[in-house]
């Protein structure tokens, strides 16, 4: 989109969880490029995050703000959000795996595991939607997972994550489509980025052997899905897509 054609639209404002890297970073580029103002969010790579904001805000000549966050702290969610006076989307990207067996799986792990990926999207929604309410439309774009839809043997504590995102998805969007504001996740398959650093060389080649693709996906590609759910006509709500080159 060309700078004058950007000029013609009104200001936007975007939330991204986990921004520093990965489906995030990308996303927040995507955005960007978009004209969206951006509210980057992230606990750890702190550096990074900054020289992203400042990365953007000079590549795109959009606002873009560094908001360092531990987004499985309620109290701190609510910190971050009283710094936002205006948005129009909210990604939900920020996750962290656990790979092992259930019953070797700790208390604090478990825990860890469900306030990030599962609490924090709650968190997030809560206090971005009142925001949305105000200006009657809005956008909630939740980053899921394949294993959300089908669970898988030794990621347990993820996969029951994951469903617990799509499910959150399909009924908060029931609950807020007559405020004019859309709920949408993107489940994603196996997309090259550092959470599956954990996979040897062997265990990816026979991953792409089943995936018809022929590939991992690409953080560019799920960062273009959200971009396209952004601008999607308004009846569309309530969906989790699956983006995994026909995997599963």
């Amino acid at each position: 989109m060309n700078q004058h054609n950007l000029m013609n639209i009104p200001a936007r404002f975007a939330l991204i969880t986990g921004a520093s890297r990965g489906i995030g970073e990308a996303t927040a580029h995507a955005l960007a490029k978009e004209g969206y103002h951006l509210y980057l969010v992230s606990l750890k790579h702190t550096e990074r995050l900054f020289q992203l904001a400042e990365q953007l805000t000079s590549l795109y000549h959009i606002n873009c703000t560094a908001l360092p966050c531990n987004i499985s702290n309620y109290e701190q969610v609510e910190n971050l959000f009283s710094q936002i006076p205006k948005l129009d989307l909210l990604v939900n990207n920020a996750g962290i795996s656990y790979v092992g067996l259930l019953h070797e799986m700790s208390f604090h792990d478990w825990h860890q595991l469900m306030n990030t990926n599962l609490s924090s999207v709650f968190y997030c929604s809560k206090f971005a939607i009142p925001l949305m309410l105000k200006e009657k439309s809005g956008r909630i774009i939740n980053i899921s997972s394949v294993w959300g839809n089908n669970g898988a043997s030794m990621e347990v504590a993820y996969s029951t994550s994951k469903g617990g995102i799509n499910s959150f998805t399909k009924s908060l969007a029931k609950e807020l489509a007559p405020s004019n504001i859309q709920v949408n996740a993107i489940a994603c398959g196996i997309i090259d980025t550092s959470m599956n650093q954990f996979l040897t060389e062997q265990d990816l080649e026979a991953i792409i052997e089943d995936i018809p693709a022929d590939r991992l996906g690409h953080p560019e590609e799920i960062a273009q899905a959200v971009v396209q759910l952004a601008s999607s006509p308004s009846y569309l709500t309530g969906q989790v897509i699956t983006m995994d080159g026909g995997w599963m």
